[in-house]
């Protein structure tokens, strides 16, 4: 039997307004969904985010029931790039497609994103590995790259005794007694009402701003825009099960709210407010953060209880697996050399973050400092806007042709070019190639 499929590329506000049921059915047909392709985030992200004309939906549906759908935007600059929706403040960046359908659906969004692309690259940040977009990777027929993107720290979804189980005995008495520090001092923890969500989140906002006074802050979080898409985006999350607002009492005073978001596999602890009161008081407020999440964590057949991106040290207490997540890049021939660039653009990066390191070592240690690495911190390339570790292409990587069994491996030089077999010295790398 043949399956018909139909493709529709979407570009106003009002159109991607008006998808929402079938974007979530969609949602929870999609088991590598993550929270941050809810239609709900999304939609309100736009609203906060999106600029007129940039606007790129590609949907696919078979008999009139989505199947398949990449939110995208156009960007423009430094070179003309599809990008997904969401930005910075989300961390995962993927599309969605039918489990049951994947194969044919995955095929059909493919060759519709070629179409839709154009004269643009397309750039899939934050991929999380099994993610829907790999469908897409895979089917693609131009010129493609992989590379590792963010570092993500991720649990197993199990009770917070589960979670003390898995450390070592020291670290597990003092993880214990922080739990009992918590208790004796009469924090009380509830999970806010669909209806109190608005004002809760506005208290998160309140007391994140308060909790960073004096230090540095992601800026992004303290703007109106943010707090108006969180909003407008938790509250519906709220309703249907993909988000969880937790506040936490002191003396009958709220001294911390939390924001847990939620998809079927996936638990995550997204952001939170805290008094600087709690901390006076001797509280671990990690610590009871992450109490809170266990509690909703597998609740609903979640198996990962994701910390997100970052590295930070006070998360490694608990024992994490790091988890990269992947970067795709996908081009038609014609764009084959803006890949290029943007991979080039991504090693050099990576050389001059190495050189900057090099040079606050020899800073540090009191040895001469050369004047290449002064240079590198001089016009260093700036962080992530969500102030969040990245990891990058490794010294050495393995590049495939799409549709080729033979691997070669090269070498990228501080400028991004190609050392080695198959290429002369300083060539571009080859854009139809993969990195593996």
């Amino acid at each position: 039997m043949t399956v018909s499929y139909t493709t529709e590329l979407v570009t106003h506000a009002r159109a991607f307004a008006e998808v929402a049921p079938d974007w979530e059915r969609l949602y929870r047909r999609c088991g590598a969904a993550t929270p941050f392709q809810n239609h709900a985030w999304l939609h309100s992200w736009w609203l906060s985010y999106g600029r007129p004309g940039r606007l790129r939906l590609v949907l696919v549906r078979e008999g009139g029931e989505l199947v398949a759908a990449a939110p995208l935007m156009l960007r423009r600059a430094p070179v003309p790039t599809l990008v997904p929706l969401g930005g910075p403040i989300s961390d995962y960046g993927d599309v969605l497609i039918d489990d049951e359908r994947a194969d044919g659906a995955a095929a059909v969004l493919a060759e519709a994103l070629s179409d839709a692309a154009r004269t643009a690259l397309i750039d899939f940040r934050e991929v999380r590995p099994g993610g829907a977009a790999e469908h897409v990777y895979d089917r693609w027929s131009g010129p493609r790259h992989r590379m590792r993107d963010s570092l993500c720290l991720e649990l197993p979804a199990v009770p917070m005794d589960g979670l003390v189980s898995r450390l070592p005995s020291g670290t597990a008495q003092r993880a214990r007694a922080k739990l009992r520090r918590l208790r004796s001092l009469g924090v009380e923890r509830h999970v806010v009402a669909p209806e109190r969500v608005d004002s809760a989140l506005q208290r998160l906002i309140e007391l994140h701003r308060l909790q960073w006074q004096g230090r540095k802050v992601t800026s992004e979080h303290l703007q109106a825009r943010f707090c108006e898409h969180l909003v407008r985006s938790v509250g519906p999350m709220v309703r249907s099960g993909d988000a969880v607002v937790t506040e936490f009492r002191l003396d009958g005073d709220v001294v911390a709210v939390d924001l847990t978001l939620q998809s079927r596999r996936l638990t995550g602890g997204y952001l939170y407010g805290a008094h600087p009161r709690l901390r006076e008081r001797k509280a671990d407020v990690a610590a009871m953060l992450l109490d809170a999440c266990t509690q909703h964590a597998g609740s609903g057949g979640q198996d990962t209880l994701s910390l997100l991106r970052g590295n930070e040290p006070y998360k490694h207490h608990w024992r994490p697996e790091p988890v990269a997540n992947q970067r795709l890049l996908l081009a038609r021939r014609r764009t084959a050399p803006l890949m290029s660039a943007v991979v080039g653009h991504v090693a050099a990066r990576r050389r001059g973050k190495e050189l900057l390191s090099s040079f606050r070592e020899r800073t540090d240690d009191g040895g001469p400092v050369s004047g290449p690495v002064v240079a590198a911190d001089r016009y260093r390339v700036r962080d992530h806007p969500s102030k969040r570790p990245h990891t990058f292409l490794s010294n050495r990587d393995s590049i495939q042709s799409p549709g080729s069994s033979g691997e070669q491996t090269v070498e990228l030089n501080g400028t991004g070019s190609v050392v080695g077999a198959g290429s002369a010295a300083g060539q571009p790398v080859r854009p139809e190639s993969t990195d593996r």
